[in-house]
């Protein structure tokens, strides 16, 4: 379970840092006058779309196996580059 837990945070960590979320978290606490509020804004947020993730990997596995989960994945992320490039996004 442990391992579990600490894999996890080091990849989400590590995932997060210096994306487009933490970029955008940085400007808002730049422009806020409480930080803190800036910071359990996020945090929540963060929160509430791992829970999303978690809920859907588990269902989405239950259906579709692992190997096509991770094509799908990949392919996403490719995408998402591409039009992040492209300025499409």
């Amino acid at each position: 379970m442990l391992k579990s837990i600490f894999t996890t945070f080091i990849l989400v960590f590590l995932a997060e840092l210096g994306d487009k979320t933490q970029l955008s978290t940085m400007m808002l606490a730049s422009k806020s006058e409480s930080i803190w509020y800036v910071f359990l804004g996020s945090s929540v947020a963060l929160i509430l779309s791992s829970l999303l993730g978690v809920f859907a990997g588990s269902l989405l596995h239950k259906y579709i196996p692992i190997y096509y989960m991770q094509l799908i994945s990949g392919g996403a992320f490719i995408l998402i580059g591409i039009l992040l490039l492209s300025g499409k996004i």
